[in-house]
């Protein structure tokens, strides 16, 4: 973990060996590198792998290990596994920070739902991701069946869970999931640039914003306007709302931080 630049936090997965696949320790860091952003007040979170992969998913090597602790039955899996990495892609949504993936190689299975869970995704042109868990006699389980659909729509999600796809960083781009293309060695540098346009912005706006997002995707309109009525009504009480009415009217950028 590094801060790059001010406000903006750097988790690189070092498994380079393993794909940067989900070892226990891979997820028990990232847990607490989120942990250390969000008391740190983190403006931004990047994402990013070394080697070939962003992250290829599971760690296979451990779940079809006869003495691994997490696959002794089914019900331990789910617990001491599987449970885990979901609960742990779901709160990149809770943070007050927006998480970007930079994607810099394979982004499978799991690696793909980690991506999926981010705010943003920036790929290496010749990165791919997908989610393959049907060649291997299982099903996406940390939220990617759900986050997929979401992003590309239900028919697109079918066709590339049911069929194993790897999808290009070309494809993805097309469908909206990606944000930006760049060459590997621009990847990290243009996530940061994005991550510093975020950190101009006022942090309670985007922590409000993002929220209003999330949930303006799980609930019915009428809910979701009174949901952003209401966090605009919080932000109209504070000092960066203030700043930024008064720097707009004097013709001026503000300055929240």
């Amino acid at each position: 973990m590094e801060w790059p630049a001010g406000g903006v936090a750097l988790v690189t997965f070092t498994r380079s060996e393993e794909l940067n696949t989900l070892s226990l320790e891979l997820i028990s860091e990232l847990r607490h590198a989120l942990e250390v952003a969000e008391h740190c007040d983190a403006g931004a979170l990047i994402l990013t792998g070394t080697g070939r992969a962003f992250c290829a998913g599971a760690d296979l090597k451990l779940v079809a290990s006869a003495a691994s602790p997490v696959t002794r039955t089914p019900m331990q899996y789910r617990d001491r596994y599987l449970a885990p990495i979901a609960n742990l892609f779901d709160s990149f949504e809770e943070k007050a920070f927006p998480i970007i993936a930079a994607i810099n190689g394979y982004a499978l299975g799991g690696g793909c739902e980690m991506a999926l869970s981010a705010d943003f995704r920036i790929m290496d042109r010749k990165a791919c991701l997908g989610l393959p868990e049907v060649t291997l006699g299982a099903i996406p389980g940390a939220g990617g069946v759900q986050k997929l659909i979401r992003h590309v729509g239900r028919a697109k999600a079918l066709e590339w869970i049911l069929l194993g796809s790897r999808v290009s960083a070309e494809e993805a781009y097309a469908r909206g999931l990606v944000v930006e293309l760049t060459d590997a060695e621009e990847l990290v540098p243009r996530a940061l640039a994005l991550a510093k346009r975020i950190f101009e912005a006022s942090p309670a706006a985007i922590a409000q914003a993002k929220m209003s997002v999330y949930v303006a995707e799980d609930a019915d309109l009428r809910t979701a306007r009174r949901f952003g009525l209401e966090a605009l009504t919080t932000l109209a009480g504070t000092t960066h709302y203030k700043k930024g009415v008064k720097a707009f009217v004097q013709k001026r950028k503000a300055q929240f931080r």
